[in-house]
Order: C-alpha cells, then structure tokens, then sequence
C-alpha cells in the first residue's frame, strides 16, 4: 500500500526543519569524536578526541611497562598537568578519574600536576580515530578513546589503579575520609598502626571498584563491609589468594575483578589492606 503524501504545508515545514538542521553547528564532542569533561574549581569543560591531538602539547610518549597492556605501548597525549591549567585545589583535595564503565580512580592534585624531570608525570593519552589501539588483555575493548598514563610512575609511587581507561570525567572532589566518615578506623589506633596504613592503601586501590559502608563513588564491584565483610566468611589465606589470584578461588563467566600481583599491591600492603578489612567488620555504618 502506497504511504500517504504529506500535505503542501506539512510539507514545506519539513523541508524547514531539515534545512535548519543542516545549518545548525555540530557539538565540538560530536564534530571531534569522544569528548572528555574536567570539573575543577566550580568549572566544567570538555575536551574532544581531534582538539586535543591537534594541542601544540600533544606529544609521543613512550610507556617502558604498560599497566592496562602488560607490554610496552606508545601514545600520543596530552600532559595532563596542561588540562588541569591553574586550577587551585585547596587542602584535602582528590581528583576522581571516572571512566565510563564504573571504575573510579583517586588521584591526588599534587601528583597530577608535576611536569618535571625527577618524578613520574601525568599524560592523558587519546585513541586517534584511525590508528585504534589493539584490545586489551582479555577483553574486547581497547584502553580508549582516553587513558590516564604515567611516564617514571615508580619515582613517584603511582600505584596500578590510578592508571584510569576509558576515562570519561575527571573531578575535583574532596578527601574521602572528608566526604565518607563511614570509612574511618577507631580513633584510639595509634598513628603506625597497620589498619590505619591499610586504610589508605584500601582508599587507593580498593574503592576504585568497590564500596565500604556505602561510602564511595566507584559502582564496579559490591561493597566490601554490607552485608558482610569478606573476613567473616573467608580465612586470611582464602582473601588474600582471592586478592592475589580471583580466579584461583572462584570463577564465573561475568567476572571482572583482576589480580593483583606483588608490582601492584606488595606482600606488607595486602596484609594492611586484610587488617583494615577485619578491623571495619566491626564498624559497619547503617
């Protein structure tokens, strides 16, 4: 059956509107690709895949050991302490690198913005559009169309997890232990104590997937003290294999946490981070 014609006024507003729409200027984040948002100092601005790899800054850096890869990489990139410009991060700061699938890195402004020759520094590097980097190990997505890289990360202490892909936002945020008082340990521990040094550990490398007490902005994996903390339903060995190795303890098709070997979380951290752990099953917020 023939589709009824459009009357002479339905008509010419049709053709109207599909003038106006291709007159109207596309959106930087549409006209350059994937777009990237930085949030600090009450200022929110976006930055595209084609404007950034077109920055006088951009740059080749290479990467010896890749975090994400497991191999040497090369990138273009952005020196992220460029991004950030002269923004002013107050006392008690984080910058939250968001990336879209949930994972959330904390990342502090100090570490973010060095740009000299000693220490590790900070580049955003950019998928470009018809160089793709290849998959990542085990997965079906590459580390793009941004990932958060670091040249002579070890100088400096940069840990596995602040190395966000996929990244999406980053924001200025403040101090966890500030927003989330939920994830303090007993106030009479003493300052050396290793649950308090398993706090700061847990900060880093847990909450980039996981809650604790409903506190946190990561939504990967399940919060790790409600119901039930792992230390009540699994023997110190048993976690710290987990932690070492998931898939030695257990496995299913939809799995995603990784392991964590000594490069990323050393023998002394993983104790702490166990310490923290059993130390919070007894202070779970409502």
């Amino acid at each position: 059956m023939r589709k009824p014609s459009l009357g002479p006024v339905a008509g010419r507003l049709l053709a109207a509107l599909s003038l106006l729409l291709v007159a109207l200027p596309l959106h930087p984040a549409l006209a350059g690709g994937p777009a990237l948002t930085i949030a600090t100092a009450g200022t929110e601005r976006v930055f595209d895949r084609d404007t950034l790899l077109a920055r006088p800054d951009t740059v080749t850096v290479d990467i010896p050991a890749d975090i994400s890869y497991g191999r040497p990489m090369s990138y273009r990139a952005v020196p992220l302490a460029s991004l950030l410009g002269t923004a002013d991060f107050p006392p008690g700061t984080v910058l939250e690198g968001v990336a879209s699938d949930g994972f959330t890195a904390q990342l502090p402004p100090e570490l973010c913005l060095r740009s000299g020759p000693d220490g590790a520094v900070a580049f955003l590097a950019v998928e470009p559009a018809d160089r793709p980097w290849p998959n990542l190990p085990g997965k079906e997505v590459s580390a793009g169309p941004f990932y958060l890289v670091w040249v002579r990360p070890e100088a400096s202490g940069v840990r596995s997890e602040q190395w966000p892909y996929q990244l999406a936002r980053i924001v200025a945020s403040d101090d966890p232990l500030r927003r989330w008082p939920q994830l303090a340990v007993e106030q009479g521990l003493p300052a050396d104590s290793a649950i308090r040094a398993g706090q700061a550990v847990f900060i880093t490398q847990c909450m980039a997937c996981h809650t604790l007490n409903g506190a946190g902005s990561a939504t990967m994996g399940p919060d790790l003290n409600r119901p039930m903390n792992p230390t009540e339903y699994l023997t110190p060995a048993g976690l710290k294999t987990l932690i070492r190795d998931p898939r030695s303890v257990r496995t299913w098709p939809g799995q995603q946490m990784p392991g964590f070997d000594p490069a990323m979380l050393s023998d002394a951290d993983l104790d702490r981070v166990v310490a923290y752990l059993g130390h919070m099953a007894g202070r779970k917020a409502p």
